[in-house]
């Protein structure tokens, strides 16, 4: 009984010592492209992939987003433009939408364009849903974000393809 109490004290205690704040000395990650179709996100250094990355989107992941709560994921060209070491999603990177386009588009038809998209993590509450169900955001697992967050800097572009 005193080994076993023994050996959960060591492991609750190197589980402490963990952190999810990565470090990265690689290649630049120049661009990401997400293609929404094949539900891949591809961290590039010009022309090669660094890294590739299966991931959830938006509940209703067909087409642009369009409107706050449409549940979709956006499509064009935007930036990584912040960061979110305290996300409720392990953390985050946000994505620019809405840029000058989409907010003419949704004022045009009356609408609110919405934002706030991110790639993040997948905490417990979100663990056992499906692929898609994000209201429009990009999921990873908590330890692909981790290498994420590490590899791709603030104003790196992305593109981000249907």
């Amino acid at each position: 009984m005193v080994r076993i109490l023994t050996v959960l004290m060591a492991v609750a205690a190197l589980a402490g010592c963990a952190s999810k704040f990565r470090t990265y000395d690689g290649p630049e990650v120049t661009r990401l492209i997400l293609l929404k179709q094949e539900r891949k996100l591809h961290l590039m250094h010009n022309d090669t992939a660094l890294k590739s990355y299966n991931v959830g989107m938006g509940f209703a992941p067909e087409g642009h987003k369009q409107q706050e709560g449409d549940g979709r994921t956006p499509e064009g060209e935007y930036l990584i433009d912040r960061r979110n070491p305290d996300s409720e999603f392990h953390l985050s990177i946000g994505i620019s939408y809405p840029n000058e386009d989409d907010i003419a588009r949704a004022e045009a038809a009356g609408r609110d364009p919405g934002g706030d998209i991110f790639i993040h993590g997948r905490p417990l509450p979100y663990i056992l849903g499906g692929r898609d169900w994000t209201a429009g955001c990009v999921s990873v697992s908590n330890r692909e974000i981790e290498d994420i967050y590490a590899m791709v800097r603030n104003d790196t572009p992305i593109t981000i393809l249907p």
